[in-house]
């Protein structure tokens, strides 16, 4: 109870020193507010999560974080699903988990298609 206090004590933190940011801040990371702040709010096992199941999909984790850009959309993606019990049962079985497992899976079309 007292960790689960604790992390929202610091997301608080968070959301308020993203509230400070500037412009030019905000320019320079090549995101919106808004989307600091989602970052902000995501579980944070969620870019764990984006590399085991991209690499169900055959992908390294040097292939998926290789183009900035896609990867903050594959960690927005992620952030936002609402089916983590499936994922986790998913993740759960590692080598033995297969993409046709993962239908449910907000990122498999970027996946499979090698993050093109």
């Amino acid at each position: 109870m007292f960790d689960r206090i604790k992390t929202l004590k610091h997301r608080w933190q968070d959301l308020k020193e993203i509230a400070q940011l500037s412009q030019r801040d905000l320019d320079d990371l090549g995101m919106t507010r808004d989307q600091v702040e989602a970052f902000a709010r995501m579980p944070q096992d969620v870019p764990d999560r984006v590399i085991a199941m991209a690499q169900i999909f055959g992908l390294t984790e040097a292939q998926v974080r290789a183009d900035h850009d896609r990867y903050h959309e594959l960690l927005y993606t992620c952030g936002q699903c609402k089916d983590r019990k499936n994922c986790g049962k998913v993740l759960d079985r590692g080598a033995l988990a297969k993409p046709s497992d993962a239908e449910f899976c907000l990122n498999k079309t970027s996946f499979a298609a090698g993050l093109l």
